[in-house]
């Protein structure tokens, strides 16, 4: 937190309105499962097969300044040099997040050694049932838990991210979140999932007003255990009570391919340089205020969370309204009236479709 504080104020300082703030550092886009809702996995084999070299992550995160390197996927520790990479970031004292569906997690462990730069951010999309459905893969849940708690075990640090969709059962989100935080997890992340346009599944991604009224039901009249790794004033506007432009160029991604135009979500062509991806991209072309349709219903953390921490530290009232947000329980009647609604989980009219079995699986990722 001290050190990202630091970074933005010393960018406000300079007068900088356009910096990052967490790197997309995406060096595969293979993976060990099919999710219906994953646009990144449905590449031809010969994509899949490609990824960074260590030298290629290095030259990306000298190149950008950010503070925080977040590496997702596909699946990172299917990389063959994943353990190289990060490494050689936390010896660039980057603090990293490393994106996993944990199916590896135990039996990787010893490619990295535990420090305070080196997190692992778990899926873990909600409970048992929830996460096996949204994942397309029965037993992922007790797999993925089990890794958390080897993981935490060895000393290392673990928070989790969970993607809420259309029927998600708010109730059970909320469940989920005392179940983590009693498994030991330094913290979670959540976001509403994003339509990508090459996921197989595209009916149960949410609009805006439905992704308001969800996290309204989860996040009021809340659990003062519960730690997130957010911005909160990010919450609030999935609570729909801020209101922020999207910020693509805070969490600037880079794979494979090289600097991919706009954000992590879009794809909208490619750069050679970090330089060029700033000034040469159209940025007034996205966000909801664009009308880009692609934007319309959009309201996941890579394009609004640097919106919210650049509103902390814009001004003295958004700083307070930050240390307000930090402290509030948001105690909402309506709220509790949301959470007595009978829910309509997707699950509960769409089967769970099985798209590999656990052997053949990781029989693949060892390979």
């Amino acid at each position: 937190m001290w050190t990202v504080s630091t970074y933005v104020l010393k960018q406000k300082l300079r007068g900088r309105k356009r910096y990052p703030l967490v790197l997309m550092l995406e060096p595969l886009f293979r993976c060990n499962l099919a999710c219906a809702g994953c646009g990144k996995i449905q590449y031809p084999p010969h994509i899949l097969k490609q990824q960074l070299t260590p030298e290629e992550c290095f030259r990306a995160v000298d190149e950008c300044p950010a503070p925080v390197v977040s590496i997702p996927g596909g699946e990172p520790l299917m990389h063959t040099e994943i353990g190289k990479i990060v490494e050689g970031l936390v010896a660039r004292k980057k603090y990293i997040y490393l994106c996993t569906n944990a199916l590896l997690l135990k039996e990787k462990l010893d490619l990295f050694k535990p420090s305070k730069y080196l997190t692992f951010s778990v899926h873990v999309d909600g409970q048992r049932e929830h996460h096996d459905f949204s994942v397309c893969r029965e037993g992922g849940y007790e797999i993925a838990i089990e890794g958390i708690k080897e993981a935490i075990r060895r000393g290392f640090r673990v928070t989790t991210n969970t993607t809420l969709f259309d029927g998600a059962d708010p109730n059970s989100v909320r469940a989920h979140f005392d179940e983590m935080m009693q498994l030991g997890v330094e913290s979670m992340m959540l976001s509403p999932g994003y339509s990508y346009d090459k996921a197989p599944d595209q009916k149960h991604f949410l609009g805006r007003a439905r992704t308001r009224r969800l996290f309204r039901a989860i996040l009021s009249n809340r659990n003062q255990s519960w730690t997130f790794n957010q911005s909160p004033l990010f919450l609030e506007f999935l609570m729909g009570k801020q209101h922020y432009a999207c910020t693509p160029w805070g969490m600037p991604t880079f794979n494979i391919f090289g600097w991919q135009k706009p954000c992590y979500l879009l794809q909208d062509g490619y750069v050679d340089t970090f330089k060029e991806l700033i000034e040469t991209t159209d940025w007034h072309n996205y966000g909801t205020e664009s009308g880009n349709p692609r934007c319309a219903n959009c309201m996941v953390h890579s394009g609004y969370e640097a919106s919210a921490v650049n509103d902390t530290f814009g001004s003295l009232s958004g700083f307070m309204r930050t240390v307000r947000a930090t402290f509030n329980r948001y105690d909402d009647a309506n709220a509790l009236e949301l959470l007595a609604e009978p829910a309509r989980p997707v699950h509960a009219f769409n089967p769970l479709v099985q798209i590999e079995t656990p052997e053949s699986s990781l029989e693949e990722s060892r390979a």
